[in-house]
């Protein structure tokens, strides 16, 4: 071999002396566990993949899995002690994760002793129903979460009274009727992902954010965005701004006869929205009284786990597939967030479903999870560019919407942003960021609220249930952290705090109208709406 091939001192990846004590420590556990097994001892299993007794019935099975969980250990210990550049360590970490997780021998029939002995139980039924829940996922192309026969759009999930009165090629606009004999003046427009269906924002009644608001005294309006497919695939993001959201604006300005509106959006649809407020800004105009942004992103310098998938040569890569036409499939963004949290996303049910016959319990937030959209290749591309992988967004005049340079820092209204304390999409330290961005000249109109739970969990928490908590702080700080050391605790649901703060710039209180439209934008449909309804394929 000439020296041309030999690895230069650079390559040894962990230290050698790093190394050796990782190996000495796993050989010193292992043997202890060797020892443990032939003295019939049963190691204890501080996991809750192996919480049954099953695992405790047999020496073998605790040794099997004491041993995973050691490799595990070993395997997590060498990714973090690799001598590499930041993110091609997280990359590593990921990969590594990836493998240990697919690997439990949960997993696995022959090395599940739960799914071998419910075979016995169930004189094989269990088998049975499990090949059966395999075969019917695979012609879905994905892995059930939930029982998706306990659900139906329109039927029971977004069934808030309303109607659609307004549609074109990208997105259908609701308004919701009145439940009060009085309403604010000022309406509320309601933006979601694009990424998902707008229902997360109006399950059922008992946890619909929409039914609240519209309680509260709201004139509720909300963004249907189209499940793309190839008439739109053509689509890019100035037209999601211009012929989406912007045109919200203006249809919930006439059919409410109100020049100043109330704005949310909710993670991706956030960011659409202050990409639209800020091009309004740049001509001149001022739609907006208040702003209230949900889990999203403004600044992208930290994607927390998502930035496993964003480097140069994929997103080069995608564009070159669908950036001048195309779909980014809705089955390929579940895949993708499922794999950040595989044990609970994937794993979990692989065992439950296919191994143990188990049938998935109904649950709305799942089933919502499962309800797949497409996007137009040239849109997302750009968003992915410009956001994960640029960081344009924050930087003001660093990119143009519609020939305009755009300034977040001129969106000069109060806002409300809501983060979530364990949310592995938008890390709350980000949603913070967004404080330091809006409202350059008046920051101190800039309320923060931080929920506990995720991202769509810590988002969805009605006060009926009386669950989780919040934390508040109204003095400004330079960083999330800061803000948290000086934060307040409290208990229950952040929603009521959110509804004091939208009540402030609402304006007065008008008897409520019963008849949905005007003479210009009529009823077509009750809501919720064809678009909502169509599947990913």
């Amino acid at each position: 071999m000439n020296k041309s091939a030999s690895p230069p001192p650079s390559a040894m990846l962990v230290d050698p002396v790093i190394a050796a004590e990782l190996q000495s420590d796993y050989t010193q556990n292992f043997l202890t566990l060797w020892q443990q097994m032939l003295t019939a001892q049963v190691p204890p299993l501080a996991d809750k993949r192996f919480s049954d007794t099953a695992w405790q019935s047999s020496t073998l099975h605790a040794f099997n899995a004491s041993v995973y969980l050691l490799n595990a250990k070993f395997l997590a210990a060498m990714a973090d002690a690799m001598q590499v550049a930041p993110k091609a360590k997280q990359k590593i970490r990921f990969a590594v994760e990836q493998m240990v997780n697919a690997m439990s021998p949960a997993n696995f029939l022959f090395s599940n002793p739960e799914a071998q002995q419910k075979i016995i139980a169930t004189n094989g039924e269990s088998l049975s129903n499990g090949l059966k829940h395999l075969f019917e996922d695979i012609q879905k192309g994905r892995i059930s979460q939930s029982d998706e026969t306990a659900f139906e759009v329109g039927r029971n999930v977004a069934i808030t009274e309303g109607a659609v009165v307004f549609e074109n090629e990208l997105f259908q606009l609701l308004q919701y009727k009145a439940l009060t004999s009085t309403v604010y003046e000022r309406p509320l427009l309601l933006v979601p992902p694009c990424i998902n269906k707008y229902y997360i924002l109006d399950l059922q009644p008992h946890n619909s954010f929409v039914r609240y608001a519209v309680e509260q005294g709201h004139t509720v309006f909300l963004i249907s965005w189209r499940n793309a497919d190839a008439s739109i695939a053509h689509a890019t993001w100035d037209d999601y701004i211009e012929n989406g959201v912007l045109q919200a604006i203006a249809v919930t300005q006439a059919v409410s006869a109100q020049e100043k509106i109330n704005a949310l959006g909710f993670c991706v649809g956030g960011t659409l929205l202050s990409n639209a407020l800020a091009l309004a800004c740049a001509r001149g105009e001022k739609p907006a009284a208040s702003l209230t942004l949900l889990t999203t992103f403004l600044d992208f310098s930290d994607t927390g786990i998502l930035d496993v998938y964003i480097d140069e040569a994929q997103v080069q890569e995608t564009e070159q597939s669908i950036g001048q036409g195309g779909l980014m499939k809705g089955l390929d963004f579940n895949a993708a967030f499922a794999s950040l949290r595989s044990n609970e996303l994937i794993w979990n049910y692989v065992a439950s479903s296919y191994l143990k016959g188990e049938n998935p319990m109904p649950f709305d937030m799942l089933y919502w999870n499962a309800d797949s959209t497409n996007l137009p290749g040239p849109m997302y591309c750009w968003y992915v560019r410009n956001t994960y992988l640029e960081n344009n967004l924050k930087q003001s005049g660093k990119f143009k919407l519609a020939g305009k340079k755009i300034d977040f820092g001129k969106i000069d209204v109060p806002s409300f942003i809501y983060g979530s304390r364990d949310d592995h999409i938008v890390p709350w330290t980000s949603a913070y960021a967004s404080t330091n961005i809006l409202n350059r000249k008046k920051p101190q109109q800039n309320h923060f609220v931080l929920g506990a739970s995720g991202h769509i969990a810590g988002v969805i928490n009605p006060p009926g249930r009386n669950k989780r908590h919040y934390w508040i702080n109204e003095q400004p700080a330079t960083d999330a952290l800061s803000w948290l050391a000086d934060a307040t605790e409290v208990a229950g649901s952040w929603w009521p705090a959110w509804a004091d703060f939208l009540a402030q710039h609402s304006g007065k209180k008008t008897k409520a109208r019963r008849k949905l439209g005007n003479a210009r934008f009529k009823v077509i449909e009750a809501a919720p709406g064809r678009y909502v309804k169509v599947k990913a394929s």
